[in-house]
């Protein structure tokens, strides 16, 4: 496990969530040097999943990720003092489960952000 993100890493954990999940249709990122490498966009145009990056200081691009990062700092990295990567790596994650399962939301009529989210599933598969 590393502690900074590298075009390896970039391409690890995409793999990782391909295996997981169904192939993308696009792929959106930021500018950084991690995803602007071939080894990353080689790995997304061989699949033939078109690329997205964000504008240079353009803020509003990333501003849905930068707000679920603000919670998790306020709710987990700041009260903590990991012992080690892999203890903030599993404190972090254990978080994230807890904010998208548990923690209801105002704006999603008081549900959790995964109802909110797989409720629309069915409504997705029919329309195509």
């Amino acid at each position: 496990m590393a502690i900074t993100l590298e075009n390896c890493h970039a391409v690890e954990a995409l793999e990782e969530a391909l295996a997981k999940y169904s192939l993308p249709e696009i792929v959106n990122t930021d500018q950084g040097s991690q995803f602007t490498a071939t080894k990353f966009t080689d790995a997304m145009l061989s699949r033939n999943v078109l690329l997205s990056m964000d504008g240079k200081g353009v803020w509003r691009d990333s501003m849905f990720v930068e707000r679920v990062w603000c919670s998790v700092q306020y709710g987990d990295v700041y009260l903590k003092a990991y012992d080690s990567v892999s203890h903030a790596h599993r404190s972090i994650s254990d978080y994230l489960n807890w904010h998208n399962q548990n923690r209801p939301h105002s704006r999603l009529a008081d549900q959790t952000r995964d109802e909110a989210y797989f409720a629309t599933l069915p409504a997705i598969k029919s329309a195509a």
